[in-house]
């Protein structure tokens, strides 16, 4: 499996997450800078990490959205490429027109850095294939922009592209869990196709017990899962 990595200016995940594709998977990860017109030869994913990028300056994701690499993801994606954004590369998928709806400032007007729940669901997508609907996942967020809105967000979850949802240990989406006022207790969303995928949350943080929490892992297992060939038609039992 070869990950194509993003790299922007304020990118501060690439590394982290280039650690868990190659050495917690085993598998073959490159980093990609920003001004590179193709993505590597023989690329099976891209993900677009978390960070900065062009330090928020304009509006999250937005001058990022305009890189050079982003026709490249943009083609990719068309022909069915699977895509995933995390925090910032939620944000930069979002105003490159590849997902839907947008990513504004947290209800609490505060930086949020802290361990969330979030409850798996929606149709499966090759990020998720390797995960029972219902799953409850931990990981830390760290964002100010983090609150999901759409004027569909109903119909959105209706359709299945709701992947994840912002939850309490037990599974209940509650206000209390909520911890950026995103509708719906929105956490991540996918496109209509289900092949471009992007939640707030960093998996990438929670991959190795080593850190604590190791549900992340499940994310990029996934993510294997639905490139070996004649497995990852559909969600794990």
């Amino acid at each position: 499996m070869r990950v194509a990595i993003l790299q922007f200016p304020g990118s501060n995940c690439d590394d982290d997450t280039m650690h868990v594709v190659t050495r917690v998977l085993g598998e073959d990860g490159r980093l990609v800078w920003h001004r590179e017109a193709q993505l590597p030869t023989g690329t099976d994913a891209v993900i677009v990490p978390g960070g900065f990028s062009y330090g928020d300056y304009l509006r999250s994701g937005a001058i990022a959205a305009h890189a050079a690499i982003m026709d490249a993801v943009r083609v990719f994606a068309g022909a069915g490429g699977p895509v995933l954004g995390i925090c910032n590369g939620f944000q930069i998928l979002c105003e490159a027109g590849l997902l839907p709806g947008a990513l504004t400032r947290n209800a609490s007007l505060r930086f949020e850095c802290r361990q969330v729940h979030v409850r798996v669901e929606g149709r499966p997508t090759p990020f998720t294939a390797a995960i029972p609907a219902g799953r409850v996942l931990r990981m830390p967020i760290a964002h100010g922009d983090g609150r999901y809105i759409n004027d569909d967000a109903t119909g959105l979850g209706a359709r299945g592209q709701v992947v994840f949802r912002y939850c309490d240990p037990a599974g209940g989406v509650r206000d209390e869990a909520n911890p950026n006022g995103s509708q719906l207790g929105i956490a991540g969303v996918s496109n209509e196709a289900g092949n471009v995928v992007a939640l707030m949350p960093h998996p990438e943080r929670a991959s190795e017990a080593l850190l604590g929490e190791d549900g992340g892992r499940q994310i990029f297992e996934s993510l294997r899962l639905s490139l070996t060939p004649g497995r990852g038609k559909g969600r794990a039992a």
